[in-house]
């Protein structure tokens, strides 16, 4: 890793430790909160098929809203095409303050069985699609949802920057992506944000987030709770959060937001009790020493 722009991350994402960090994030144009909301769970079980309770999930997408979360997070492959629908039901015609970005790349045959396709014909009919499905005349935020190896990298980043040139998407985001390819695509185009998978207990991209924090690109965390361990009384963090008078999956959300200032939280839930708890995470404030006794438990 570049030691110059390690060390220079390391400044900002350290900086004024005892100040609480910002809540909200410019990205795409569009000032959010940096506690965003993840829609993957609001679809059939194994992200497949219809919710066993439609309406339910409704109620929960207008809650989101209802909430000020600012930063929706959907892709293609949802359902595949449930949680897109979904969010057009609960939601459109959109509130200003939402920014709802939406994901091409990937495709679904069965529960939990995905395969990366990112040929250009399949990217642009993904964004029309999306485009239909959302109700949209564009897509504010645009994300490559995997670099599909099969494919030259230049002509799946050239096709999302054509879509961008013709007005169907405002801005172009990565996903699950290597420095090396954030800066082999910014050669290529403009890229207003990195998405990778990133918590308190997963940091294999560290130097992804460094790079995203020194070149002040947005970082959007996925899976910030893990795959819910983080959230759970009986793990890593209970009695952590018993001494902070929090949840564990607020001590979690409150340290990721804390970790460096470009950072975008995302959690997803089926359950609105939950959603309200993780929205609240944001008004937690954690101390330089609680921070640092959490770094400890980096996997």
């Amino acid at each position: 890793m570049d030691q110059q722009y390690s060390a220079r991350a390391a400044e900002v994402a350290g900086a004024d430790a005892d100040i609480a960090p910002p809540t909200t994030i410019e990205i795409a144009g569009k000032t959010v909160r940096r506690l965003g909301f993840g829609a993957m769970r609001v679809v059939g079980p194994g992200v497949w098929g219809e919710p066993a309770d439609r309406g339910q999930s409704v109620r929960l997408l207008r809650r989101v809203a209802e909430l000020g979360v600012g930063f929706i997070d959907t892709a293609s492959v949802y359902g595949p095409h449930v949680s897109e629908q979904l969010i057009r039901e609960a939601l459109h015609p959109y509130p200003g303050h939402l920014l709802i970005t939406t994901k091409g790349g990937q495709t679904q045959w069965g529960p939990g069985r995905y395969a990366t396709l990112g040929r250009p014909e399949y990217l642009r009919q993904e964004c029309e699609l999306s485009l239909r499905r959302l109700g949209l005349d564009h897509i504010e935020l645009y994300q490559l949802h995997q670099v599909d190896p099969q494919v030259p990298f230049e002509d799946q980043i050239g096709t999302t920057k054509e879509l961008r040139d013709e007005g169907k998407i405002a801005a172009i985001g990565l996903n699950e992506v290597t420095v090396d390819q954030i800066t082999a695509a910014r050669e290529i185009t403009d890229i207003a944000s990195v998405q990778n998978h990133y918590s308190l207990t997963e940091r294999k991209h560290q130097d992804v987030l460094e790079y995203c924090t020194h070149q002040g690109l947005p970082f959007i965390s996925w899976f910030p709770l893990g795959i819910g361990a983080l959230a759970s009384p009986d793990g890593p963090l209970g009695g952590f959060a018993a001494q902070a008078g929090a949840t564990p999956a607020q001590v979690a959300l409150a340290w990721l937001l804390a970790r460096a200032r470009n950072v975008i939280a995302i959690p997803g839930t089926s359950s609105i009790a939950h959603l309200e708890e993780n929205v609240a995470a944001a008004s937690v404030q954690l101390t330089p020493d609680q921070i640092a006794e959490l770094d400890t438990l980096a996997s």
